[in-house]
């Protein structure tokens, strides 16, 4: 075997595991992952799969990062040719929402269920969360800003408190749509987005 197929051949393998180790994690959370479950789910070994990664720690953190990639691409990406501001935002809501409903086997937004997850737990994984999550409060933020100083909403708008409530938003919208299956849910929060992003 070449060196080459050898390094690809790696690379699809750890790619397997990680999609695997997505879909579990979204469904039972990142300690729900175990290296036997994916293992026997992968019709691989337990040092196979620990062997592209070091450590469980390591592999939620490999999970974190992929699933991080996938809101980018997901949510912000698909705002990018939205007018800044505003629409923007409404845009990347929109699609935040929809990602959440969507029956793609990711059981909604695994950034907010880890969130809860590891919210009272120290360690790299909870710092890694909070980094993802203030990524994105800072995209929040930067959008509402333009929005104040191109007069789409007041001079005196709070940014940080519309920024709260529009997080309570999509968190309310996530447990209605995972916990409750409530039909309703995605309509509901966009009429709330829209109504917090209108100016009075």
């Amino acid at each position: 075997m070449s060196p080459r197929k050898s390094v690809a051949e790696t690379a699809a393998t750890r790619g397997r595991i990680l999609g695997s180790a997505l879909a579990l994690a979204s469904a039972e959370g990142l300690e729900g992952l175990t290296i036997g479950r994916l293992a026997t789910g992968l019709s691989m070994s337990k040092a196979g799969v620990i062997g592209h990664f070091g450590s469980k720690e390591a592999l939620q953190l490999a999970v974190l990062d992929a699933a991080v990639e996938r809101f980018t691409l997901r949510v912000p990406a698909r705002a990018v040719g939205a007018r800044p501001g505003t629409e923007r935002l409404a845009r990347a809501y929109d699609e935040w929402i929809t990602y959440m409903s969507e029956d793609e086997g990711h059981g909604g937004c695994l950034l907010t269920s880890v969130a809860s997850e590891f919210d009272g737990r120290p360690g790299p994984v909870r710092d890694a969360v909070l980094a993802a999550l203030g990524a994105w409060t800072a995209y929040v933020m930067a959008e509402l800003n333009t929005a104040v100083e191109t007069r789409q909403l007041p001079e005196r708008t709070d940014v940080d408190q519309l920024a709260f409530e529009l997080g309570g938003v999509v968190l309310a919208a996530g447990q209605s749509i995972k916990l409750h299956h409530d039909p309703q849910a995605p309509t509901r929060a966009r009429r709330a987005i829209a109504r917090l992003l209108v100016a009075p």
